[in-house]
């Protein structure tokens, strides 16, 4: 039918110069290329077509729109792309390319709309039998199962859109809203917690942020996955208690705050393979190469990571050298081809931190024990060196980081325990209770106000800038804490003119396999099973990226 509506529609699209056109449900042209949908309807020329029951079904639902409690009705996926426009929003904000949100997300997400069968096509006959089951026993329901959607979502750049769906669909779940309307402000709230759509990757608010990493990395912007849930957590992203940012009339209650209310931080692993899973799911072509040219490279990022240990600057030839012997600087290694199952996935951030921690191991050997005789070494060197930088002591640099580290890391969890879940826009599961809510928060408002003023206590200052580096070491301090200019030359040796380690050992970690049924992971990382030395740089890279230290030692363990 698509086809012969479309016929004599032969515009070029806007937006992808493509002439592939496709209708939807309220009669608008959109391209199946770039799912980009124009201002053009196609004309009606048989009028007989557009019945009045048709017309008296469309006012019908127009009158709904407002429902009694003032709010109006809204769809579960409408509140995801608000979601998804207010962190696109954030992250321009922290100076990524505008193009991100207005072009690459917002493509991104009207595919998944699109293979998710949620809009720009027509859902298939089961979803909407299987919906209109479950509200048989309703009494108060609408007659016409054919009523239009009404689904105006908010558009991701700043004019307004609406994404057509299936009218079918839209009329069940407005029936199974109608008949649980008290445990769900949405339409769709609890029909979308009742189905199963585990092949159709049904969105969760984790998966915002799979999508936010997804387009960061089609663009290669400098930001890792690592940091980009740093922000979260910092609030410089919305993510905890998003739904603040939800208009007024948008009634979140119920089944709603089972979707929207988030009460954990974001885990790396998740959001990674829900981003891979997107990819895949979506059937994206290959994204742009990550060339030596990148900051994601694993020579840029070490380079930074070096930096923010206060490592040795010289660290960085040993790096490039170690990337470029085992090939892991190789576009095809880095770049993701989405559903390519033979190509490895690729933890940007986690193998940076990987191989800094296999070259401190080939210098310094980390067993507890012969970077203490090399540290030795050097400070005898240094009593008597007028001449060049100074040798680097691992001893030394051991003590002054640690003690940096142990008040960053007693900043974070007096942070994290003191963080407010509870937002300050009141929650309900359930209409009739709203006026208790909403008069016991203002109670406890008018409260804490008084108490605030009686104890005399100051308001939390504002929060700091983001910045991608979390420890800072600067070369002009004269206690000889930054340690970018101290040479190697105390751990190194000359042959054959080149440089070597003057170690000549390298321990390899355990090569077992997990105990645990059907788990076919290596051996968990265990702390006591390996030295102190070791588990300290482990757990300086960890606190950058803000990950298990096991990950790490994982990686660098392939």
């Amino acid at each position: 039918m698509d086809e012969e509506d479309t016929r004599d529609f032969n515009e070029r699209c806007a937006q992808c110069s493509e002439v592939n056109w496709g209708l939807t449900d309220g009669g608008r042209f959109y391209c199946r290329s770039c799912h980009n949908v124009t201002e053009r309807t196609r004309e009606v020329v048989n009028t007989d077509f557009i019945t009045n029951s048709r017309v008296q079904t469309i006012s019908k639902s127009l009158r709904k729109q407002e429902k009694n409690d003032g709010g109006c009705e809204w769809y579960i996926c409408e509140g995801f792309q608000l979601v998804l426009k207010k962190q696109a929003e954030a992250l321009e904000a922290l100076g990524v390319c505008p193009q991100m949100k207005d072009e690459i997300l917002c493509n991104f997400w009207r595919c998944y709309l699109q293979k998710s069968k949620q809009a720009y096509c027509k859902r298939p006959a089961g979803e909407t039998v299987k919906a209109l089951s479950v509200c048989e026993s309703s009494t108060d329901v609408d007659s016409d199962p054919e009523r239009p959607s009404l689904l105006h979502l908010l558009s991701l750049s700043e004019s307004e859109g609406d994404l057509q769906t299936d009218c079918s669909f839209a009329s069940s779940v407005t029936k199974v809203s109608e008949s649980t309307s008290v445990y769900s402000g949405s339409v769709d709230g609890s029909l979308y917690l009742m189905k199963n759509q585990k092949e159709k990757l049904r969105m969760t608010m984790p998966m915002t942020l799979s999508f936010c990493y997804m387009a960061l990395l089609w663009l290669r912007e400098p930001i890792t996955l690592s940091e980009l849930l740093r922000f979260v957590v910092e609030g410089h992203i919305p993510y905890l208690n998003v739904f603040q940012h939800f208009p007024e009339k948008m009634n979140l209650c119920g089944l709603d705050l089972r979707i929207f209310c988030v009460e954990s931080w974001p885990v790396y692993e998740e959001v990674f393979n829900k981003m891979h899973e997107l990819a895949a799911f979506l059937d994206l072509p290959r994204f742009p190469d990550i060339t030596d040219s990148c900051f994601l490279h694993p020579d840029m990022l070490c380079m930074k990571y070096l930096m923010e240990a206060n490592l040795p600057d010289e660290l960085h030839n040993w790096t490039c050298r170690v990337v470029k012997k085992i090939g892991i600087g190789e576009v095809d290694f880095l770049t993701l081809m989405p559903g390519n199952k033979s190509t490895r996935k690729v933890k940007y951030d986690v193998l940076a931190a990987a191989i800094i921690v296999v070259v401190l191991k080939l210098l310094f050997l980390l067993d507890d024990h012969y970077e203490w005789l090399l540290s030795e070494f050097a400070e005898e060197r240094n009593k008597n060196n007028t001449e060049g930088g100074p040798y680097f002591e691992f001893k030394k640099w051991y003590e002054v980081v640690k003690q940096s580290l142990d008040v960053e890391q007693k900043k974070l969890d007096e942070e994290r325990a003191k963080y407010l879940w509870r937002c300050e826009k009141p929650l309900f599961y359930s209409v009739k209770n709203k006026p208790k809510v909403l008069k016991r928060r203002q109670m406890v408002v008018n409260l804490q106000n008084q108490f605030g003023k009686l104890s005399g206590s100051v308001r939390r200052a504002e929060k700091p800038n983001p910045s991608s580096f979390q420890l800072n070491w600067s070369e002009e301090n004269t206690d000889g804490s930054c340690f970018h200019g101290h040479s190697l030359k105390g751990v190194l040796q000359e042959k054959c003119g080149l440089l070597t380690a003057m170690n000549p050992d390298y321990w390899l970690c355990t090569v077992k396999l997990c105990n645990e049924k059907l788990c076919g992971h290596l051996a968990h990382y265990r702390e006591v099973e390996f030295p102190q030395s070791y588990h300290f740089v482990l757990g300086l890279f960890a606190f950058l990226l803000r990950i298990q230290p096991s990950y790490i030692h994982d990686e660098h363990n392939r």
